[in-house]
């Protein structure tokens, strides 16, 4: 907005020229990128990007564009992208719903959380390679879940050191389910991935039958998972039997 003219000086025909505008402060617009995103904001969209395009395609300068501040109202928040990616993999872990039956046995209990957890690994396609990246328990949703898993496997019978081994296959056993089902490959586009299993599908199906009779008959579900919940559910199944066969025989094996 211009300035204001000031009156005329005696003497003349003329006022004085108006004052140049002032430049915008550079430091009153990154007040105003931080002012409009909150630490929350940043990470639900960050999640949001890494889950449709892969934690490699995430970084600072796309995540500021994609939100319409700059880099450095980005970094008001985090520091750095390993600081950006540990918020990401405390934010999943707060999907784990650890409010469980309290009269329910613990096998189901057990059950529940495992099934929890794969249901969030499985809406974020990113979250798999964030907990494999930081496994170590530093947030508190995963310290929560961890302290969870302890108390119910320690109704169960085992001790601090077995229930520990075993709160740790629950979670690599859910990655392992969810990275293994046919078809997971998130850094693809569809049709890369699409084509990824057409052609996976064809090397199996043209194997000698003579040699690989079952390995082509099963060409079609090895490359597929046409009943994902099927492949879920007998992952899950198979884990929690082992364990409620582990506290029905009193003790882990030697």
């Amino acid at each position: 907005m211009a300035t204001r003219q000031k009156n005329q000086t005696p003497g003349t025909g003329t006022g004085n020229a108006a004052a140049p505008a002032t430049a915008p402060d550079p430091d009153d617009a990154r007040d105003g990128d931080r002012t409009r995103l909150s630490k929350s904001v940043v990470v639900d969209r960050a999640l949001a990007l890494a889950d449709a395009h892969g934690l490699e395609a995430l970084t600072i300068r796309r995540l500021a564009q994609d939100l319409g501040v700059t880099p450095m109202a980005l970094y008001w928040h985090f520091r750095s992208k390993e600081e950006l990616l540990a918020a990401l993999g405390d934010r999943v872990w707060t999907e784990i719903d650890v409010n469980l039956d309290p009269g329910a046995d613990w096998v189901v209990q057990l059950r529940g959380l495992m099934e929890s957890l794969v249901r969030m690994l499985r809406v974020h396609p990113s979250a798999s390679n964030l907990l494999m990246q930081g496994e170590k328990l530093h947030g508190e949703a995963s310290m929560e879940a961890t302290e969870v898993a302890l108390e119910v496997l320690q109704r169960g019978g085992f001790d601090s050191e077995e229930a520990s081994e075993i709160a740790r296959s629950v979670l690599w056993t859910g990655l392992m389910l969810v990275m293994s089902e046919p078809g997971f490959k998130p850094a693809m586009s569809l049709e890369q991935r699409t084509e990824h299993l057409r052609q996976d599908r064809i090397r199996l199906a043209m194997l000698p039958p003579d040699r690989f009779p079952r390995l082509v008959a099963a060409a079609g579900p090895l490359t597929d998972c046409e009943h994902p919940e099927l492949h879920y559910r007998l992952g899950i199944d198979v884990f929690i039997g082992g364990v409620a066969a582990l506290a029905g025989r009193g003790a882990s094996p030697a």
